[in-house]
């Protein structure tokens, strides 16, 4: 069982910053890519930003030069610093993981339950 616990979501003002944490736990073998995903009303789920296992990253165009996605030492964590948001920002954030357990020789792509993020004044 392999669960992914996300935070760090909440009301912001235009300009203003915050970070998400998502944190996985459970029979882990490896963990390949981990990213965020986010998906407003009434749109599609988006890729925001990834990160592989090497350190290798990819942003939506939107957010390059805002965000920064980064994995913490036990490379279990992944991280997303989101600086000078934007109303537009606004939408629940999902933490995604490629991730092959103890019990399986293959990797699956797990998600967070989704932290709301809402950029208002």
């Amino acid at each position: 069982q392999v669960q992914l616990v996300e935070s760090g979501g909440g009301l912001v003002q235009p300009g203003g910053s915050l970070r998400l944490s998502c944190a996985a736990s459970g029979s882990i073998f490896s963990i390949d890519a981990m990213g965020w995903y986010r998906q407003a009303p009434g749109k599609q789920r988006e890729l925001v930003a990834a990160i592989t296992s090497g350190g290798s990253t990819n942003y939506a165009d939107s957010v390059k030069d805002r965000f920064t996605i980064s994995r913490g030492n036990a490379k279990n964590t992944v991280y997303l610093q989101m600086n000078r948001l934007k109303p537009e920002d606004t939408a629940v954030y999902y933490c995604n993981a490629v991730i092959a357990t103890m019990t399986s020789g293959d990797a699956y792509a797990y998600w967070g339950q989704g932290t709301q993020v809402t950029v208002s004044s």
